[in-house]
C-alpha cells in the first residue's frame, strides 16, 4: 500500500511513497502492518495528513526524529480483506508491483518497479538491466494482467527500450 520514504520533521513523522490511487487512501485504517527483518509488525495510526508536500503519518510511540529514522525504506501494508473488491480490469497497484512484463512475443521487459500518476492514466515503471521503461497502463499497451503469476503482457516492442 505504501513504503516509508523518510523521517519528515523532528516529531517522529514520517513521509510515505503511496501505492493508492487516492494519497488518503490509507488514512480510513486505524492499523497498519509494518515490514521489519524479523517480519511483519502491527503499528498504530496516531495521525495522518496529505499536504501539498507529502502524504505524512504519526505511528503511536514514535515520537522524534532518531525512532523515525528507524523505519526507513519500510513497507506498509494491511489485510487484503479490508480492502474493497476491485471491479474487472481494475487492480490494486499492489498486485502490479513486482510483476514481470513480457511482450506479446513473450520477451521479457523487465519487473514492475512502482506505477506512478500522470493526470490521464497510470504508468507502469518497469525496471530491467537495460535501465528504467515506462508504460501506459492503458488499453492500447496492456493485453493480459496474471494476478496468479504476477505477469503483465503487453503490446510493446523491446526495441522501445532502447529510445
Amino acid at each position: 500500500m505504501a513504503r516509508v520514504a523518510a523521517p519528515f520533521g523532528i516529531k517522529g513523522w514520517l513521509k510515505l511513497q503511496t501505492f493508492t490511487e487516492y494519497a488518503d487512501s490509507l488514512e480510513q485504517f486505524e492499523t497498519w502492518y509494518l515490514s521489519s527483518p524479523q517480519g511483519w509488525q502491527t503499528v498504530q495510526v496516531e495521525n495522518f495528513a496529505v499536504n501539498n508536500k507529502a502524504v505524512v503519518v504519526k505511528l503511536k510511540g514514535c515520537d522524534d526524529r532518531t525512532q523515525a529514522e528507524r523505519f526507513g525504506k519500510r513497507d506498509i501494508a494491511v489485510p487484503r480483506e479490508w480492502l474493497n473488491k476491485e471491479a474487472d480490469g481494475e487492480y490494486y497497484w499492489i498486485d502490479l508491483i513486482g510483476a514481470d512484463v513480457v511482450n506479446e512475443a513473450g520477451e521479457s521487459l523487465g519487473r514492475v518497479e512502482t506505477l506512478m500518476e500522470t493526470g490521464a492514466n497510470d504508468v507502469l515503471v518497469v525496471k530491467s538491466d537495460r535501465g528504467e521503461t515506462l508504460i501506459p497502463f492503458i488499453d492500447q499497451y496492456l493485453r493480459q494482467v496474471d494476478r496468479q503469476k504476477k505477469i503483465i503482457t503487453v503490446s510493446w516492442d523491446k526495441s522501445w527500450q532502447d529510445d
